[in-house]
């Protein structure tokens, strides 16, 4: 096939620059792509999104979730010897059982997790931290909270 020296490598393809858009929050390589970072150095100082996520991503999250599941039966445990539960929405679900309130808790921090894994390379509040520093910050609070229960579990 004869192909004309003048044309560019676009008049020769057969469709759209994929390039022009960037990668979407939710795409159709989201658990089976290899999109780990940015490819161009001047992309890394603006937001985007990937497709794979780190080992060290994996491990906070999955750290986070079984810390929320403790503090979720720890909760249960105190609450069987007389505490109460400061935290209105998780007490709307716990006056409808156990069951509710272990399924709440998990349901409400997976989806919190699942919505900041999506958006960790965006920028909070229009500053230059990137929304991945919450995972620490999850991490921190919900240490705090289990080390507490803990702490209220051997004073009963």
């Amino acid at each position: 096939m004869k192909t004309n020296a003048s044309q560019t490598p676009d008049d020769r393809r057969s469709q759209p620059d994929r390039r022009r858009a960037p990668t979407p929050p939710v795409s159709r390589f989201w658990l089976r792509g290899q999109r780990m970072g940015p490819r161009r150095a001047e992309e890394q100082s603006g937001e985007y999104y990937v497709d794979r996520y780190s080992a060290r991503t994996l491990l906070l999250v999955l750290v986070i979730i079984a810390l929320s599941i403790a503090d979720a039966f720890l909760t249960l445990y105190l609450i069987g010897h007389g505490a109460a539960e400061v935290n209105p929405v998780m007490a709307h679900f716990l006056d409808y059982g156990p069951a509710a309130f272990l399924a709440a808790k998990y349901l409400l921090t997976v989806s919190a997790i699942l919505l900041l894994l999506i958006h960790k390379n965006t920028f909070l509040f229009r500053t230059r931290m990137r929304a991945k520093i919450l995972f620490v910050v999850f991490l921190g609070i919900f240490m705090a909270v289990v080390l507490w229960e803990v702490y209220l579990i051997t004073q009963l």
